[in-house]
């Protein structure tokens, strides 16, 4: 069976659309909107844009996890992905007090600059990726993120923090 090329150029204008709404949403915020309360989460919208990033920056490091895991056997992976699932309530408190703290660095007056580069990443190793690593999978950990699947190719690596981001997008309450 002959494997589809991935349309790296359809990737690649995905991962410049979130950066540049993420630009958007923080050039037309008050300080006000920064600090209100997001909906359907504990974060202020400052943190949440940090969050939206961090998604990006998640994938720049789980890279070459799913290629090292992709090429061993099956088994190894999976029992990676049930012991970190495991620690699903952990990673729940992590994931909120570190976008809580990570906020306060990369704030509103940095949190445009750390996506440019973080994207800018992403985009040089797409580009760079070979075509046959894109099939390269391995278990994660499902029950971390709604856009986590059970089994993830380096190809659903890539294309998950923009649904990420998509989705938090909703979340935030600026002018309202």
């Amino acid at each position: 069976m002959t494997r589809r090329a991935v349309d790296r150029r359809a990737l690649a204008a995905e991962l410049e659309g979130a950066r540049r709404r993420l630009h958007e949403l923080v050039d037309s915020c008050t300080d006000d909107d920064f600090d209100r309360p997001s909906r359907g989460t504990r974060w202020t919208n400052e943190q949440l844009l940090f969050h939206m990033v961090f998604g990006f920056m998640v994938v720049a490091r789980l890279l070459p996890l799913v290629r090292l895991f992709g090429r061993l056997p099956g088994g190894v992976g999976r029992t990676y992905a049930r012991l970190l699932n495991a620690g699903t309530p952990m990673f729940d408190v992590i994931n909120y007090y570190g976008s809580c703290a990570a906020a306060l660095v990369f704030n509103r007056h940095r949190v445009a600059r750390r996506c440019d580069r973080v994207i800018a990443k992403l985009q040089y190793k797409l580009a760079n990726e070979p075509e046959a690593n894109f099939t390269l999978a391995m278990a994660f950990p499902a029950r971390w993120d709604p856009f986590f699947s059970a089994v993830m190719t380096v190809e659903d690596a890539y294309r998950y923090p923009v649904r990420h981001f998509d989705f938090h997008e909703l979340q935030l309450t600026i002018r309202e």
